[in-house]
C-alpha cells in the first residue's frame, strides 16, 4: 500500500513536545499534571539522545526508533519505581501518537517498550478499628489544634468535607460559595473533578449546619456583611482561598493534635480521609457503582477495589473455617461464656 502522506515533517523533539504540551491545554488536565509530563518527556529524552550520541536539543522526532526509545526506557527504569516508569510510558505514548499524527513518524514505537506490572492499589483508610475519623472530628470540635490564630469552625468543615464526601484536594480547593445549592435539606455540592468532569455531591443537614457556622464565623472574624457566590469556600487565616500547601499543613496538625497520626497510612495525608469515606460506605453496603459516582472514578473498578476488601460476604464466608471452632474450644472460658460452653 503506498502512503500518500508525503515525506516526514522534521522537527526535533524539544519543539515538538512544547507543541504537545500546548495541545494538552485543551483537556483540561491539572498544572501538576502537565508538569508531570514535561519532566518525563525531558528525561527520557535527554537518554535518548545520549544514546543516540547527540546533544539533547538537536534530537529529532523521526530517529525515535524502537530500539532507541526502549533503551531509554530501560535506563530511565533503573532507579525508578513502577509507578514512576508507567507514568513516563503514559506521557510518551501520548507524545508519540501526537507525533504520528502530525506527520512526524510513521508509527508509534511504544509497542517496542515493555511496561512494568503494578499490582492493585490497595485502599488506604485510616487504620484502627474504624473509629478514627470520629475521634478526629470529636477532638478537633473540642478546639485540641493548637495554632497560632485558631479557627475550630473552619478546621472541622475542612475535615467533614473531605470525610462525608470523598472530595479530592483540588476539588476542596476549588469549591466555591456558589457550589453549595439546592432546598434546606436536600443540599448538593458540584463539585470540579479530574478532566473537568463535574458531580454533584448531597450532603445532609450536619454538614450544613457546619458550613453555617463556619461561615457566620468568617464573617466575624473578618468583619464583613456578605460574602460573594463567587468567594472560595475554604480560605486561610487572612481569608485568602486555601491552597495546596496550607490544606496539608492543616490537616497534618489535626491529626497530631487529635492523636491519631500513627493511624495515617504512608503515602497518604488528605486522600486519607477520601479512602476513610469509601471505606466506610463499603463497609455498610455501597456498591461499586454508587462509590464510582460518588468518587468521581471513571472506572467502576477502582470502586470495586474498596468492596473487594470490606465485603461482609467475604468476612462471612472466612468466619465459616472450622479452625475457628477449634480455636474458640481451645481458648479459655471467661467468667459469663462457662455455663454456655458447658
Amino acid at each position: 500500500m503506498v502512503d500518500e502522506r508525503g515525506p516526514l515533517v522534521l522537527m526535533r523533539v524539544p519543539e515538538a513536545a512544547a507543541e504537545f504540551l500546548s495541545s494538552l491545554r485543551t483537556k483540561k488536565l491539572s498544572p501538576h499534571t502537565i508538569a508531570g509530563y514535561e519532566r518525563d518527556l525531558h528525561l527520557v529524552a535527554g537518554i535518548a539522545a545520549g544514546l543516540a550520541g547527540v546533544a539533547a536539543p538537536d534530537l529529532e522526532v523521526r530517529h525515535l526508533s524502537g530500539r532507541l526509545v526502549r533503551g531509554a526506557f530501560a535506563e530511565f527504569a533503573g532507579p525508578r519505581s513502577a509507578a514512576s516508569v508507567n507514568r513516563s510510558w503514559s506521557a510518551w505514548n501520548q507524545f508519540l501518537t501526537f507525533c504520528v499524527a502530525e506527520g512526524m513518524l510513521e508509527g508509534n514505537p511504544m509497542a517496542a517498550v515493555p511496561r512494568p506490572r503494578q499490582p492493585a492499589k490497595a485502599p488506604k483508610p485510616l487504620l484502627g478499628d474504624g473509629t478514627a475519623s470520629a475521634t478526629l472530628l470529636e477532638r478537633v470540635a473540642a478546639g485540641a489544634r493548637k495554632a497560632r490564630d485558631p479557627w475550630v469552625e473552619r478546621d472541622l468543615v475542612v475535615l467533614a468535607l473531605a470525610l462525608v464526601t470523598g472530595m479530592r484536594s483540588a476539588e476542596l480547593l476549588g469549591l466555591t460559595l456558589g457550589s453549595i445549592g439546592g432546598a434546606p435539606g436536600d443540599r448538593r455540592i458540584q463539585v470540579a473533578g479530574k478532566g473537568g468532569k463535574t458531580r454533584s455531591l448531597p450532603i445532609e443537614p450536619p454538614i450544613e449546619h457546619l458550613i453555617g457556622e463556619y461561615l457566620g464565623s468568617r464573617l466575624r472574624r473578618f468583619g464583613l456583611a456578605a460574602l460573594p457566590r463567587s468567594a472560595a469556600l475554604l480560605v486561610d487565616t487572612r481569608n485568602e482561598p486555601l491552597r495546596r500547601g496550607g490544606l496539608q499543613y492543616l490537616v497534618r496538625q489535626c491529626y497530631r493534635y487529635a492523636g491519631i497520626h500513627d493511624r495515617v497510612q504512608k503515602g497518604t495525608l488528605v486522600h486519607a480521609l477520601r479512602h476513610e469515606f469509601a471505606t466506610r460506605l463499603a463497609e455498610r453496603g455501597a456498591s461499586a457503582h454508587e462509590l464510582m459516582e460518588l468518587l468521581g472514578h471513571s472506572s467502576i473498578v477502582t470502586g470495586q477495589a474498596y468492596v473487594a476488601s470490606t465485603a461482609r460476604e467475604v468476612r462471612a464466608a472466612a468466619r465459616g473455617n472450622p479452625a475457628y471452632g477449634v480455636l474458640d474450644r481451645l481458648r479459655p472460658a471467661g467468667p459469663g461464656e462457662r455455663g454456655e460452653r458447658a
